[in-house]
């Protein structure tokens, strides 16, 4: 049987900007769709907002690398223009400083978020896509890094890109044609410069913001993973919070917290600017790359006094590669049906790690 309508039966639509957004955009039915998504709740929830956290900095990395944009000068000209950046223009150097401590604290959410993943097992079926897609984000947020520490060309920059790129100069037969096609020639210049430019500012951007997006639909489509001491709960003892508006407003306060850190040492630890690269000096001491990069330096080193020679190099650039596969691998290991001693190696895996990612950086940090 129809049922009749009758005058203020149906919904009134909402008044305002508001309400014209809403006939537009469907904001109600977003809203609806947020309050029906949960978002686990346990000892272990802090761990949820390291993916917010990474794409926080990211964004404001967008916004002030625009800003920079407007002044900077690749080529030959490129430290004059990040001096003129850090001293004559207005709040050039707050920007400059933001952008730098962001990008810093970028790398390290990301890292924290890929392991706080990696030890609630959140790489499970279905969720090895996600795993990859995020390993991948990873990568081409070092490269970000690695690309735009350059930029400046200062003695330091220029130094630890060129001790940089021998690293993958060493691998057989392609490895120099690589480093050539980088550096746009045998040594380090203003080529290079445009080079990392182009890569940091378009083509970097144009891989990372697909595979972010594919990302973000996959967390979306599987939701939030549990660590395995929830999962063995009763699902009646189990807790959640809507995603909005509980989740969404903690979110929102972690992000508030980041933006006063990223004010905070970018007015109170300006970055700095040393002076300006000159290929015809040798290397200063204590040149090394940025700390991310610290642990494989460090490796590469420390296996080199071992294995000397250009069998050392091989042997630790396969070591490398083998152990980075392995760590990519680990949900074709420890599947969601793998017995307990092959989740407990998983997990001890992880843990071993990141020790020797801690331990090798704080090494390299100690011998420079």
């Amino acid at each position: 049987m129809a049922t009749s309508s009758y005058p203020g039966s149906e919904p009134r639509p909402s008044s305002g900007l508001y309400g014209w957004l809403d006939q537009r955009l469907g904001l109600e039915e977003l809203a609806a769709f947020g309050r029906k998504k949960m978002v686990p709740l346990h000892a272990h929830s802090f761990w949820y907002y390291w993916g917010g956290l990474s794409l926080f900095f990211f964004l404001i990395q967008v916004t002030t690398g625009v800003l920079l944009l407007v002044y900077f000068r690749p080529g030959p000209d490129a430290y004059n223009s990040v001096r003129q950046i850090t001293y004559d223009v207005e709040f050039g150097w707050l920007i400059r400083s933001a952008h730098n401590w962001s990008a810093n604290l970028m790398v390290l959410a990301v890292f924290v978020h890929m392991f706080s993943v990696f030890l609630m097992k959140a790489y499970r079926n279905p969720r090895e896509l996600g795993w990859w897609s995020g390993l991948a984000l990873l990568g081409v947020t070092m490269v970000f890094g690695f690309s735009g520490y350059l930029l400046p060309m200062d003695e330091l920059s220029y130094f630890a890109t060129k001790i940089g790129l021998e690293i993958p100069a060493m691998v057989p037969v392609l490895g120099p044609l690589i480093a050539d096609l980088v550096r746009g020639g045998p040594t380090v210049g203003a080529e290079t410069v445009q080079r990392f430019f182009a890569l940091h500012v378009v083509v970097l951007p144009l891989l990372f913001i697909p595979i972010l997006m594919f990302h973000l639909m996959l967390v979306q489509k599987h939701g939030n993973a549990v660590p395995p001491s929830e999962e063995a709960k009763d699902p009646a003892m189990r807790r959640a919070i809507p995603f909005f508006p509980n989740f969404l407003a903690k979110d929102l306060a972690m992000w508030l917290i980041a933006l006063n850190v990223v004010a905070i040492l970018a007015s109170m630890f300006p970055w700095s600017l040393g002076p300006q690269a000159d290929p015809l000096t040798p290397a200063p001491l204590g040149i090394h790359p940025e700390w991310y990069f610290m642990a494989q330096f460090q490796f590469l080193k420390v296996l080199g006094r071992i294995v000397p020679g250009l069998a050392g190099e091989f042997v630790g650039i396969g070591l490398f590669t083998a152990m980075l596969a392995a760590w990519a691998l680990v949900p074709l290991f420890d599947t969601a049906s793998a017995s307990q001693r092959k989740a407990r190696a998983a997990t001890w895996f992880g843990f071993c790690a990141i020790g020797a990612v801690v331990l090798l950086t704080v090494w390299g940090y100690w011998e420079v």
